[in-house]
């Protein structure tokens, strides 16, 4: 089973998104695939036009009634149909759904979070993937064949939905499935050392010096927090690679060196 996180930014131009859908339709075949998709610019472009003002702490937004109407609506609807439509069209049987579909991203309403400069800040109507979120319907649909595409939506007991960071919704999706590989792609070329330089691999050790030292700021803290997570929770290994490259993104679902990308492993395994 693979897991494949695509930033939102892979799918709003037409160039981008053809470039996605033609990797997963060559990686379709080498195994399970399940997709999480994001949607961070598209959401902002949304908030600006209705004159709802975008709040954002270390990569996390900031979320009130208002704004998760619109969050739901771009990426339950726009996104997600855009994404499926085109797969389905490059004949890829792709089957759209969020995480409140048979409870599949069951959330908890996030706790107050601490800053990277010690800061308790309420982040609203947001939710951490819990424990007890069933994922049966994206496993049964890659059993048969299909390809769950996933909206970072949550839904927490309630039966209120709520705003999931795609990164922190991919990572904990990946473990739950018992995945062997979780394939984050955005539009950076891996993880970046302070000289702007891909870091090849990267272990908690590496992840720690980057964040404390402020070379990981913003989106890549959640990011990189989310694929810690997952490497913690047994899945085996856990890529970030640049999804504007078609061959990178393939390498990185057959486990095969890519030019431009970053291998988060275990630190047994790194000082192997």
């Amino acid at each position: 089973m693979i897991v494949l996180k695509l930033g939102g930014e892979l799918l709003e131009e037409a160039s981008r998104l053809q470039v996605i859908v033609a990797a997963v339709a060559a990686m379709a075949g080498s195994a399970p695939l399940a997709i999480v998709h994001g949607g961070g610019k598209e959401i902002d472009a949304a908030l600006e036009a209705a004159g709802i003002e975008k709040q954002q702490v270390d990569g996390l937004r900031i979320t009130d009634d208002r704004t998760l109407d619109v969050v739901v609506s771009v990426l339950a609807g726009t996104i997600n149909t855009r994404l499926v439509t085109a797969l389905t069209s490059a004949g890829v049987p792709a089957v759209g759904l969020t995480g409140a579909d048979a409870g599949c991203g069951l959330a908890e309403e996030a706790p107050p979070h601490e800053t990277v400069d010690g800061r308790a800040v309420n982040l609203g109507r947001v939710g951490i993937p819990s424990d007890a979120a069933d994922p049966r319907v994206v496993s049964t649909l890659c059993s048969a064949g299909f390809v769950p595409v996933i909206a970072c939506i949550g839904l927490n007991r309630q039966g209120a939905l709520l705003n999931v960071n795609a990164d922190t919704f991919a990572g904990h999706l990946a473990a739950r499935l018992g995945a062997r590989r979780l394939i984050v792609a955005g539009t950076t070329p891996g993880v970046l050392d302070d000289r702007g330089e891909t870091l090849g691999v990267l272990d908690p050790a590496g992840v720690e010096r980057l964040i404390t030292g402020g070379t990981a700021t913003a989106g890549m803290i959640a990011k990189l927090r989310a694929c810690e997570l997952a490497i913690a929770r047994g899945v085996g290994e856990v890529v970030i690679v640049d999804g504007r490259e078609r061959p990178d993104l393939i390498a990185a679902a057959l486990a095969e060196p890519a030019m431009r990308a970053t291998r988060l492993v275990a630190a047994a395994v790194a000082q192997a």
